[in-house]
């Protein structure tokens, strides 16, 4: 490599890192950026979601799996009581369940809206208790969805979802009630909660 070369790659490696580093700092940029990448995926490939359902989820999920904090929503998800009485194992089993289908939730319910566009309200500035609010619309040809996502900020001054609520759809307190019920329908076992929610799902293993 030239020693041109080698100072260009040097000079886009420094420039481009804080870009990658300061994203995940900015909630409201953190959520547009990923947001528009998933909207080329529900433009582009949306039919895809027809003729291969998992390879159109999985494109959704290598975007949005990342901004998620999975332990601490699946730990509200449980509530307090549920979450004190499991194993870690149980705790460990759990998420990973969780994660599929808040994943196939979340990229089922894009599919829906292949021809939409995304703007996020850069001016809506709520915090609470670390948590901060970004507000999306979801635009189609013939309605606007409200997206509010809660993000957590963390030491390192990261952000990660921890609540996302769709058309006034509350995601996370759905899940919560979800697994009352089970707990009250499997007399508090978390195990066959568990099994009985992999099942729900359509989890294999």
């Amino acid at each position: 490599m030239s020693y041109l070369k080698r100072n260009l790659l040097a000079l886009f490696l420094f420039l481009s890192f804080p870009i990658l580093t300061d994203i995940n700092k900015n909630p409201f940029e953190l959520i547009d950026t990923k947001s528009q990448e998933m909207v080329v995926v529900l433009t582009t490939e949306n039919e895809l979601f027809n003729t291969n359902p998992e390879l159109f989820k999985n494109k959704i999920k290598n975007i949005f799996e990342p901004l998620i904090d999975f332990n601490r929503v699946s730990a509200s998800v449980m509530g307090k009581k549920h979450y004190l009485s499991a194993t870690k194992e149980e705790r460990a089993q759990f998420i990973e369940v969780f994660k599929i289908s808040l994943l196939d939730t979340y990229a089922e319910t894009l599919a829906q809206w292949g021809d939409a566009e995304i703007v996020t309200d850069f001016s809506y500035d709520e915090k609470k208790n670390k948590i901060v609010s970004v507000k999306q619309e979801l635009l189609t040809t013939n309605n606007v969805y409200p997206i509010i996502y809660k993000l957590r900020e963390y030491k390192n001054g990261t952000y990660k979802i921890v609540n996302i609520i769709i058309n006034g759809i509350n995601l996370g307190q759905t899940f919560h009630n979800q697994f009352q019920a089970l707990a009250i329908e499997k007399n508090e076992d978390i195990s066959s909660i568990i099994s009985e929610w992999k099942s729900d799902a359509f989890i294999d293993g």
